[in-house]
């Protein structure tokens, strides 16, 4: 089973992804968590994706898929991935079709994580404050929301044509909000 989280910044994918890979047992693909690793590691990717991580921008999507495709051949996601931040753009969104398909697989599921955008502001402020996450700035916040709207939103509308598309309220506590996740997931069953 695939399952890909979408969501503005500070929606709560991490969080709700995480408790679902508890529940299902499927590997969790962060291309955030990803791509910070590579930057800490000092890798070449990671310098690349540096600049446009730290301006708020999206990191281009060649470099995003190359990640994904290499990382969806470990062993690990065979049975299946949780997608927290990845597909970002609607080529990305083409790309992860593709790949799953080469692996005789699809998308099982899209959950659309909807909240406010002044919670989401006191949110990532917040995070920022307890994770050390340098890319959760005040700077960066509005244009991670703006990059959001204008490249992300759209990949909503290319799943909503192959009806994959469960829009979830993601305000209220994190048991609330997994217990909607989970009525969604338990429809696949």
């Amino acid at each position: 089973m695939n399952i890909v989280f979408i969501g503005p910044p500070g929606s709560g994918k991490g969080t709700q992804s995480k408790q679902l890979l508890a529940k299902l047992g499927l590997s969790h693909l962060s291309t955030g968590e990803l791509l910070r690793s590579s930057q800490q590691q000092g890798m070449a990717l990671g310098k690349e994706a540096s600049d446009s991580m730290d301006r708020g921008n999206l990191v281009p999507d060649e470099l995003v898929v190359g990640l994904v495709d290499n990382r969806l051949d470990h062993p690990d996601c065979k049975r299946g991935c949780l997608f927290d931040g990845f597909p970002r753009t609607v080529g990305q969104a083409q790309a992860l079709d593709q790949m799953l398909a080469k692996r005789s697989t699809r998308v099982h599921l899209v959950l659309e994580l909807v909240v406010d955008e002044s919670e989401l502001v006191t949110r990532i402020l917040r995070r920022a404050k307890t994770s050390g996450r340098v890319d959760d700035t005040p700077e960066t916040v509005q244009t991670r929301l703006d990059v959001y709207h204008s490249q992300t939103a759209p990949v909503v509308d290319h799943y909503r044509q192959f009806d994959l598309v469960e829009e979830i309220d993601a305000v209220g506590t994190e048991e609330e909000v997994f217990q909607k996740i989970m009525v969604c997931v338990e429809r696949l069953s």
